[in-house]
């Protein structure tokens, strides 16, 4: 179930926690004339994959820094995983280090890849985070002070606060047979 040619076999979310990725993500996946699978690593988290780990421990084999490097590189191989099967993706992310934008470059080489940047201004994210309640308070200004937009170009950017997800996903599916080429991967693997 290939994407067709026109259509890329990846669409990458990336935004800082609750900048609005999810029903961005969701409300693509119901646009798209295509079927889309829906990724994320909070699907993970929220399956209980995850051993119960010790969040604020600094070292042990418990602790989530111990675990977290691993969560994450499964993480990116199961996109690329996925991907390689055959599987249209929209994959949701917090790119929170150049290394790990790098590794999905290399990664996700074989795949077409169109790369989102969702944005949300500051004041926004703060007031998500206070409704939504399962997000630790400043998440996502850390993400966004420590660069999570910052680590290569897109191939397009949405801003949660201006338009619907409906509206956004709308513009998205609208780019997306005429997306730029080379694509925003494929420049950055061309830097790697």
């Amino acid at each position: 179930m290939s994407a067709p040619p026109t259509f890329p076999q990846i669409i990458l979310l990336n935004g800082a926690s609750s900048a609005g990725k999810t029903t961005l993500g969701r409300a693509l996946q119901a646009h798209l004339p295509h079927p889309y699978f829906y990724f994320s690593s909070d699907q993970l988290v929220e399956a209980q994959v995850l051993p119960a780990v010790d969040r604020q421990a600094d070292a042990g084999p418990w602790a989530w820094r111990t675990v977290r490097p691993r969560f994450f590189d499964g993480f990116h191989r199961c996109i690329a995983a996925l991907a390689a099967a055959g599987n249209p993706l929209i994959v949701e992310h917090v790119l929170e280090y150049q290394a790990w934008c790098d590794e999905l470059v290399r990664l996700l080489a074989p795949f077409d890849v169109f790369f989102v940047g969702v944005h949300c201004p500051l004041d926004e994210l703060e007031r998500r985070e206070r409704t939504r309640g399962d997000r630790r308070p400043g998440e996502g200004r850390a993400h966004l002070a420590e660069g999570v937009h910052t680590w290569g170009p897109y191939d397009f950017a949405v801003d949660t606060a201006a338009h619907t997800p409906a509206a956004n996903a709308a513009r998205i599916a609208a780019t997306l047979p005429l997306r730029p080429r080379p694509s925003a991967f494929r420049q950055m693997l061309a830097g790697l």
